[in-house]
């Protein structure tokens, strides 16, 4: 069985106070009518010059970050709109976690439902996972979520906490889709029950459940 609890790599800086949504998934790329395609917009004009070539200076560029699986952001990660292609596009670049001060609200819960992990520390605490993850000797980090821990391959050690729902979901894999199929037993019985008790409802008949 997968072990969902930990996430253990390499954490690349981007301490860029209010990183909006636009920035981290530009306009352009959402065009498509599913999820599918968007790691190749990912934080496109901090990546990609106007003429396309890449910009050998940006951290995700450079041979000591590639494959990071979380990024050490600014305050108020993730501003802006409400495009969840953010969320997907960070997930299917690979990241699997976000460590920030504070996040714009609607991101926060976005990553929360589609289990990528938005992790808020103090400002003083970030500034010092910081100036650890800029040396690529000391840029590896795990996060052990059933601990809600944090630590550096310097051996500072932060703990953090989240929504227990969240956190659950997490520990289990699921997505919010996911946690509300759990609850599908609940959900037919409550169905069942509402039209029992109001039979002069006009109501379409029950679906077949996929099995």
């Amino acid at each position: 069985m997968p072990d969902h609890s930990r996430i253990e790599g390499v954490a690349a800086p981007l301490p860029i106070a209010n990183l909006d949504t636009d920035q981290i998934m530009p306009k352009q790329f959402l065009l498509g009518t599913d999820k599918s395609g968007l790691a190749a917009g990912l934080l496109y004009d901090l990546r990609f010059s106007p003429d396309g070539s890449r910009r050998d200076g940006f951290v995700l560029n450079t041979p000591a970050y590639a494959g990071a699986k979380v990024l050490v952001g600014g305050p108020n990660f993730g501003c802006g709109s409400s495009r969840e292609h953010a969320v997907w596009g960070l997930l299917q670049g690979g990241i699997e976690a976000v460590l920030a001060p504070s996040y714009g609200e609607i991101f926060y819960y976005n990553a929360a439902n589609n289990r990528l992990l938005a992790i808020m520390l103090k400002p003083e605490e970030i500034d010092e996972i910081t100036e650890d993850v800029s040396n690529p000797a000391t840029n590896r980090i795990e996060i052990d979520v059933a601990a809600q821990r944090v630590r550096t391959a310097s051996g500072r050690t932060y703990t953090f906490t989240m929504d227990e729902r969240h956190r659950q979901m997490f520990l289990e894999g699921l997505d919010v889709l996911g946690a509300s199929l759990k609850l599908l037993p609940q959900i037919d019985a409550f169905e069942k029950r509402h039209r029992a008790d109001n039979p002069w409802a006009i109501v379409l008949p029950l679906p077949e459940r996929a099995t």
